[in-house]
């Protein structure tokens, strides 16, 4: 099993300070023959008694490198992959990629990261990682 991102635990209790369920930990995309991708994390949200539930998926990430590009390079391209995934092996789970308030200030208020939120590339959460708190949601 691949190791956690450094704020999987802050992310985590985050979720759940939020009123989430953590149902899987990681998340397991199951393809043919034997192959699987993790997602760090799957939670689940009753969000009213006449309603149905809410699934997410989350993927953390830290974006520790010297080059946030990079990073966001990366990121983006498990993004993809996993979102792409879970709509054929789970469609009833939204992706997020769950990154700290400043790195979201530091990468996604740029050029290169605003492109991908205003085109619905990427699902946002974004959180303190002191607090362990959720500080917003941008689909």
């Amino acid at each position: 099993m691949p190791a956690k991102d450094v704020y999987h635990e802050a992310v985590r209790t985050a979720l759940t300070k939020d009123g989430w369920t953590i149902t899987d930990d990681p998340f397991r995309i199951r393809l043919a023959r034997g192959r699987n991708f993790l997602v760090d994390l799957g939670a689940e949200r009753l969000l009213a008694a006449e309603r149905d539930t809410e699934k997410i998926a989350v993927e953390v990430k830290s974006f520790t490198r010297p080059s946030d590009m990079k990073d966001l390079e990366e990121a983006l391209g498990q993004f993809v992959l996993y979102d792409r995934l879970l709509i054929r092996h789970a469609p009833e789970r939204t992706l997020y990629l769950a990154v700290t308030e400043e790195t979201h200030k530091r990468v996604f208020e740029e050029e290169a990261g605003q492109i991908l939120l205003e085109d619905g590339i990427i699902n946002l959460v974004t959180f303190d990682p002191i607090e362990e708190v959720i500080v917003r949601w941008i689909l």
